[in-house]
């Protein structure tokens, strides 16, 4: 401190530990499914894939997932965690498509944990427990409403707004 000069005082952040929110959405039902990890491997991501393929959609014959392309998305870690059989298996219902870099907002699941973050996380929450009691109660309240996503994103939208990714050729 100087004389004639104000008082300043610092704040430690003081961090309670992370967590992971795993997201599936199905936009034109209004139903999603959150879990709460503790972190997000390529185990934890399998789990969940094989989760929402046995569980939540075991008659299905193909899910099409869209997400974006974290390290953990994708087919190989079915295998890390799986045997190669049951990983051949899953593997063989699913279709991934990935977002485009920088494109998150092209994600119906971001959208969901946009929604979310404004709805339910808008505070510290002291534990994985509590955080998932809160997730469970907000999840069936969107669940029960239906509340699907609107896309209005079209194919000339993205003409436009994609102009970039698109190949240039010349005459």
């Amino acid at each position: 401190m100087k004389p004639a000069k104000p008082l300043r005082e610092d704040s430690e952040y003081e961090r309670n530990g992370t967590c992971s929110i795993f997201i599936f959405t199905e936009p034109l039902t209004g139903w999603r499914h959150v879990e709460v990890r503790n972190q997000r491997t390529r185990i934890d991501w399998a789990q969940q894939v094989q989760e929402l393929l046995e569980i939540h959609y075991p008659h299905a014959p193909k899910i099409k997932l869209v997400m974006d392309n974290l390290n953990t998305h994708s087919i190989a870690s079915l295998y890390q965690a799986f045997e190669p059989e049951t990983a051949r298996r899953l593997a063989k219902r699913l279709e991934i498509h990935y977002t485009p870099k920088h494109g998150s907002w092209l994600n119906i699941a971001e959208i969901e944990l946009s929604v979310m973050t404004r709805q339910c996380l808008g505070r510290r929450i002291p534990s994985i427990a509590e955080l998932s009691h809160e997730l469970s109660a907000w999840v069936q309240a969107r669940n029960d409403g239906q509340k699907g996503v609107d896309w209005q994103f079209t194919t000339s939208d993205a003409r436009i707004k994609l102009k970039r990714l698109y190949p240039q050729f010349k005459d």
